[in-house]
């Protein structure tokens, strides 16, 4: 008696990680897509503190705009809606730096709980939560790579506390979304170059040098065959075929 009640609990939590595999790697873009963001002050700065008490939903604007122009180009148009949610203390587990497998496997499963655990007493219609968290540039010079899962729809972004890096902000942030909804980097990963031609805004330019615009998974906008630039802002990128073929705007 216990065992089959034992059997059926497991088999319905296998049914529910199925169902929600099974969505999030299909997404429904005539939905409104509805992006909850978490500020997290990541150094514990004071300054870092004040920036992110005076955020506002306004400064994702861009992030709405850039990602209904772009999807209507595919002949997709959506609806974003951009939430921004409280403030959060306790930060996402680190990313491992030996990318063995096991290790992040277990990085995973972590983040996974993490975010179980933030969603407790929040608003669960969120298609995509992002933890951002925020770092004062006069203390940090360089931040570490962010991360999104497209399985959990859950994200976390690496961003620098100043009003004057709000634009370059968002083009992380819509990359690391775009993962959350499957993806993939176009860049190599030891250089960081865009990779040609599935790296490159227009691929077919003559001369090839340089691009005017950046590839947004390729976060660069290459000026030479081992030259990049960062672009200032998102109007500066585009979402290319390959990227778009991915995320289920285009076949």
């Amino acid at each position: 008696m216990w065992k089959k009640i034992r059997i059926s609990i497991l088999l319905l939590i296998l049914l529910v990680v199925l169902v929600n595999n099974w969505r999030d790697q299909n997404q429904n873009w005539n939905r409104p897509i509805v992006v909850l963001l978490h500020p997290i002050n990541a150094d514990g700065q004071l300054s870092t503190g004040q920036y992110i008490q005076h955020l506002q939903p306004s400064q994702f604007e861009e992030v709405k705009t850039y990602l209904e122009q772009q999807s209507a180009a595919y002949r997709q148009p959506i609806a974003v809606i951009i939430k921004l949610g409280r403030s959060l203390d306790k930060q996402p587990p680190k990313v491992p730096t030996d990318p063995s497998i096991l290790k992040v496997m277990w990085w995973s499963l972590k983040f996974r709980f993490y975010a179980w655990q933030q969603s407790q007493s929040e608003d669960h219609s969120a298609s995509v939560t992002l933890y951002l968290n925020y770092y004062d540039p006069h203390y940090v010079n360089e931040l570490k790579h962010s991360t999104a899962l497209e399985k959990g729809r859950i994200g976390s972004v690496n961003l620098f506390a100043s009003n004057k890096q709000n634009s370059q902000n968002n083009i992380v942030l819509t990359h690391e979304l775009l993962h959350a909804f499957g993806a993939t980097d176009k860049y190599d990963l030891h250089t960081g170059q865009p990779l040609y031609p599935i790296g490159y805004a227009s691929p077919e330019q003559q001369p090839r040098y340089p691009q005017k615009q950046a590839e947004l998974m390729a976060g660069k906008i290459p000026v030479s065959d081992h030259e990049n630039k960062m672009p200032e802002y998102l109007n500066q990128t585009i979402i290319n075929t390959l990227t778009a073929q991915e995320i289920g705007w285009a076949k």
